[in-house]
């Protein structure tokens, strides 16, 4: 598989890429987005290793260009960046990465995380509750018949709820699913779940919320007759 690095530090871009060869991952790098830009439009990677702070345009601005633009947009991208605040790592989640590293970081995490990430490309299902329908490998989503338009994190949100009806998932394996890790984002998820809820209309209120522990997917007892 092929993975593009998009870093301007020369020493962590060579670690970066050395890591990945010798796990059996093609790779090539980039210092600046122009380069990286270009390449795109000549090969397609299987992943995206992006860093935030670059010379010209930063990373977060190439990753809201990556995910605005159908043909690039699910390349799933891992950022790696030396900002560490709960903010910064909230926004690159939110914008579409799949991941976030901060530097420094150990090079076996970072060849977990890659490979956590590729495995889910080979998971492409069809799942459907009670007149929510997902399509995993057309990137869809039904209610009632009805095609709902979700964000990158919406869909993997109910992606996740989805695929275990009935299941309670804690707040902490939500994020470590769909965020990819489980850090204190409680704002965050409540927010994309109220959000997702509105967007099923009629059927969001299946999507229940347990109290103190998370949340689920279940048809009510009341909806049963």
């Amino acid at each position: 598989m092929l993975i593009y690095i998009l870093e301007d530090d020369e020493n962590i871009r060579e670690i970066e890429s050395y890591t990945l060869r010798t796990n059996g991952y093609e790779t090539e790098d980039f210092e600046t987005p122009q380069a990286f830009y270009n390449a795109l439009t000549e090969k397609k990677p299987d992943l995206i290793i992006l860093d935030i702070m670059l010379p010209g345009e930063d990373g977060l601005t190439v990753l809201k260009a990556l995910k605005a633009n159908n043909a690039y947009a699910e390349i799933p991208v891992i950022i790696i960046s030396a900002k560490t605040t709960e903010l910064d790592r909230v926004k690159g989640l939110d914008l579409g990465a799949e991941d976030y590293l901060c530097k420094p970081f150990g090079v076996m995490e970072l060849v977990s995380r890659v490979k956590a990430r590729l495995r889910r490309l080979d998971k492409k299902e069809i799942y459907s509750y009670c007149g929510i329908e997902l399509s995993d490998g057309e990137r869809t989503v039904f209610s009632d018949g009805e095609r709902v338009e979700l964000t990158y994190k919406e869909f993997e949100l109910l992606k996740l709820l989805i695929g275990k009806p009935k299941t309670v998932f804690t707040r902490e394996a939500i994020l470590g699913s769909v965020w990819g890790y489980d850090d204190n984002l409680g704002r965050t998820l409540d927010m994309h779940i109220n959000t997702l809820r509105k967007k099923l209309g009629s059927k969001g209120r299946y999507i229940i919320t347990v109290r103190n522990v998370g949340y689920k997917l279940e048809k009510e007892e009341k909806d049963e007759a």
